[in-house]
């Protein structure tokens, strides 16, 4: 008797127990779901993206010499035209007697163009010498390279300073040639006032391209009268350059020779160019919001050339201001600010631990982590207000989008 009573009481203790189980564990909340990345190793880069457009290294613009009438321009658009080719005449109207103003203007002229062409001859000259000092640095980089005495990024450097140089001193030697045609230019309207003043009637001058280019546009193509200066034909050099406007706040993070990934040019591919110059002079530009903005121009070279490029070609370009082989990044949707410092959920042991971090650079889609974060650590991304420290939580993990960006 006394048995059964015992074992009774037994089955009644444990199906309280087990009432009491399955009530605590239906009024126990269930753990937070959460997406985790994990902060990971590898590299990272911070670019500055803006649009741009391409345009000629050097264009010439042809001119008339003298008044007259000119005769039609048989060129158009896209033709190549060899150096010192005639590519229009200009017969003068009859003229007075030798006018000394006018053979005063035309021998004036004649010197101008002369000392033109002598400051054009000399800073090809000193082109030159810094392109040798520059193939001299390039060379002794390339010995040190090998036996690791210098970083490969200083050798990279000097690299593509050697060749901005000769690209700088091929532009160089155009302009010297531009300029020595224009001597000859003025010298034949030198010629022609002073037959004009003989006979009375001033020979035909021909207007001769001073470089061997391709027409970019014809100004006038139609046989008319003409005055002196008037623009009559345009030339532009093969060798295309970026031009990329950013805000005068960012401008001052770029250096000359940064790396330029040039996109949404109409390829797939994406062209690499770098930084020759950042100008001087900033401008002011009205943004799409209505605001007034100080923004300065960026000039590129390419590294490598696309026949499919022209002139004013619409570009995005991606200007690198920072990048690093190997750090310790996160996603930057997985940082929130406490107060002046960076946190981050770290999920341990099924519960998310707040974690104070210290942070580097950063993109829109990454940041470097300093200190607070070991590889492979999982962080949460997007952590709610309703996330707090020590919460039980049920993690699924995510692939993070990984980019460069400004």
């Amino acid at each position: 008797m006394n048995l059964k009573i015992w074992l009774k009481r037994i089955a009644l203790v444990v199906l309280l127990g087990v009432v009491i189980f399955v009530i605590r564990a239906a009024l126990r909340p269930s753990p937070t779901k959460v997406e985790t990345a994990a902060a990971s190793s590898g590299a990272m880069r911070v670019t500055i993206d803006a649009e741009g457009k391409t345009r000629v290294h050097d264009r010439f613009m042809i001119a008339a010499p003298i008044a007259g009438k000119i005769s039609r321009i048989a060129f158009h658009r896209g033709d190549w035209v060899a150096s010192n080719t005639i590519v229009a005449k200009i017969e003068p109207p009859p003229m007075a007697p030798l006018d000394p103003r006018q053979l005063a203007e035309a021998r004036a002229r004649v010197a101008t163009a002369e000392e033109l062409k002598h400051e054009a001859n000399a800073i090809v000259e000193h082109a030159r010498a810094d392109c040798e000092q520059a193939r001299r640095e390039f060379e002794r980089a390339e010995k040190l390279v090998e036996s690791g005495d210098i970083p490969k990024q200083e050798f990279e450097r000097l690299r593509n300073t050697e060749k901005t140089c000769l690209q700088q001193l091929e532009a160089v030697k155009f302009k010297a040639r531009a300029a020595a045609s224009e001597v000859e230019v003025a010298k034949a309207s030198l010629i022609a006032v002073e037959r004009a003043g003989q006979t009375n009637q001033a020979a035909a001058v021909a207007v001769r391209a001073p470089v061997s280019g391709r027409v970019l546009r014809v100004v006038e193509e139609s046989e008319r009268v003409v005055t002196p200066g008037t623009p009559l034909l345009e030339l532009s050099s093969q060798s295309l350059e970026i031009v990329v406007d950013v805000l005068s706040t960012d401008a001052v993070k770029i250096k000359p020779g940064a790396m330029v990934f040039i996109e949404g040019w109409g390829g797939e591919q994406a062209i690499k160019a770098r930084v020759r110059l950042i100008e001087p002079s900033a401008f002011t530009k009205i943004s799409a919001l209505g605001i007034e903005e100080q923004r300065v121009n960026v000039i590129a070279d390419f590294v490598e050339s696309f026949a499919q490029l022209g002139d004013g070609y619409r570009v995005e370009a991606r200007i690198v201001i920072w990048e690093a082989e190997k750090i310790i990044k996160v996603p930057a949707n997985t940082l929130f600010r406490q107060g002046q410092t960076w946190s981050v959920f770290v999920v341990e042991n099924g519960q998310a631990k707040l974690r104070t971090v210290e942070i580097g650079h950063r993109n829109a889609f990454e940041a470097e982590v300093i200190k607070g974060l070991q590889e492979g650590e999982q962080v949460i991304i997007h952590p709610s207000s309703e996330i707090t420290d020590g919460m039980t939580v049920r993690a699924s993990t995510t692939t993070a989008t990984t980019s460069s960006a400004k």
